[in-house]
């Protein structure tokens, strides 16, 4: 128990957003007491505030005269933004403030980033309105503007993970009515530079361009729960994914839990989809942050014609970078029409090409009109198109339609949308 003399100490377990009452704050007094009406304060934002009301759920929220040790209660202070009322913060009084929080406290850290645009690009305001309502309820939510020269306006949002992901875009879509594309999840990546600056990348193109002197990824700790016939499967998967095995546990004859240690960036996309295909959806899955790793990671870029393209670009580990080049450049030679010249499609790391695709240039049959006759006159004919094609491969600029974008950028559940 705590002690009832000391300053007053409160653990906020959580808040929700009330639209006529503002933020209404759940806390557990651990030491001390509130009471109605004197200034409080949040132990790690020092953010001030009248408490308006206090009381406790009986069911029903019913006003007191203040909450003691060891009571759990609600607190009103008129605030409207759920930001301010942090779940595992430290309210203290403000006349006779506690020195230290009450520990456990940390910040909900977003641990997937996906972009998020409208298919329209009208609905760019609707959906920041939308994403506002929603940080009132959800403070894990973190958002900030994006801009890409394929999608146009957007928003790059981190989430606590894919399942947050999931609703938060389901809520979107269902309660404002939006047509969204989501990017493939990207994870944070700690860069250090030669001069020892470390740059924070969650996407791509902000990825430095300077001598690296090391590339830092996040780590999880994952528990899978499978019948024993499908260790093989899991085993090779998990290896793929550059999981290192923590250990194996038999929890029954015919039961096994398997821990490995994988890259976040490795489970973030399609891990679980093709776990559960490989163990006919008998795997569970259960993962948890567990600091970060240095790693070989480089960033893969697409180039157009020798521009590089920054909404294709990737951050990967190098022993995948051929596949995911091989991968990209062959599918946006399937995506982008043909031009009036040849367009070459490359994946670059840093200055070196490591895939090629050529998209063939639309020929005119510049020979139709001769009907036999000098040889020579033939030949003139086909050099002049072929001089033509060069100056026109010089000036000339690719033009990529949106679908194309959409196609190799989003995630399938996106795509299936976006055909529709």
């Amino acid at each position: 128990m705590g002690d009832p003399n000391a300053p007053a100490r409160a653990m906020i377990f959580d808040s929700v957003y009330d639209t006529y009452r503002g933020v209404v704050t759940y806390v557990r007094v651990v030491d001390g007491m509130l009471h109605p009406r004197e200034r409080i304060q949040m132990m790690s934002t020092r953010a001030t505030h009248e408490l308006l009301e206090i009381g406790v759920s009986s069911p029903e929220p019913t006003p007191s005269k203040g909450l003691g040790v060891g009571e759990v209660g609600y607190l009103i202070t008129g605030v409207k933004d759920v930001r301010l009322s942090k779940v595992g913060d430290t309210v203290t009084n403000l006349a006779k403030p506690a020195t230290a929080s009450l520990p456990g406290y940390a910040d909900a850290k977003p641990m997937v980033f996906s972009g998020l645009y409208p298919l329209d690009g009208t609905d760019y305001p609707v959906l920041r309105d939308a994403l506002e309502k929603l940080m009132l309820n959800d403070a894990a939510l973190v958002y900030e503007p994006e801009t890409s020269a394929a999608l146009g306006f957007g928003f790059r949002v981190g989430f606590l993970g894919l399942l947050h992901l999931e609703i938060t875009r389901e809520r979107l879509e269902r309660e404002y009515k939006l047509d969204l594309i989501s990017t493939a999840p990207n994870v944070e990546y700690e860069v250090t530079l030669e001069d020892k600056k470390v740059v924070h990348v969650t996407n791509p193109s902000e990825y430095p361009t300077g001598k690296i002197a090391e590339v830092r990824e996040p780590m999880v700790s994952a528990t899978i729960l499978a019948p024993n016939e499908f260790v093989g499967a899991i085993m090779e998967l998990c290896q793929s994914r550059r999981g290192v095995m923590g250990g194996m546990d038999y929890l029954s004859e015919d039961r096994v839990e398997i821990r490995y240690r994988l890259p976040l960036a490795e489970i973030v996309f399609d891990f679980f989809d093709i776990l559960k295909s490989k163990t006919r959806g008998y795997g569970s899955l259960d993962w948890k942050a567990d600091g970060e790793q240095v790693a070989d990671l480089v960033k893969v870029d697409i180039m157009l014609q020798g521009e590089q393209v920054d909404a294709f670009s990737a951050i990967t580990h190098r022993d995948k970078a051929y596949a995911y080049g091989v991968m990209m450049t062959g599918k946006l030679r399937e995506l982008i029409p043909r031009q009036q010249f040849e367009v070459p499609i490359q994946a670059a790391i840093g200055s070196r090409i490591i895939a090629r695709e050529s998209i063939r240039a639309i020929r005119k049959d510049v020979l139709a009109k001769c009907y036999g006759g000098d040889i020579t006159r033939k030949r003139k004919l086909l050099e002049k198109q072929k001089e033509g094609k060069k100056r026109m491969k010089m000036v000339g600029r690719v033009e990529v339609p949106q679908e194309a974008f959409i196609a190799a950028l989003t995630t399938d559940e996106s795509k299936d949308k976006a055909k529709k």
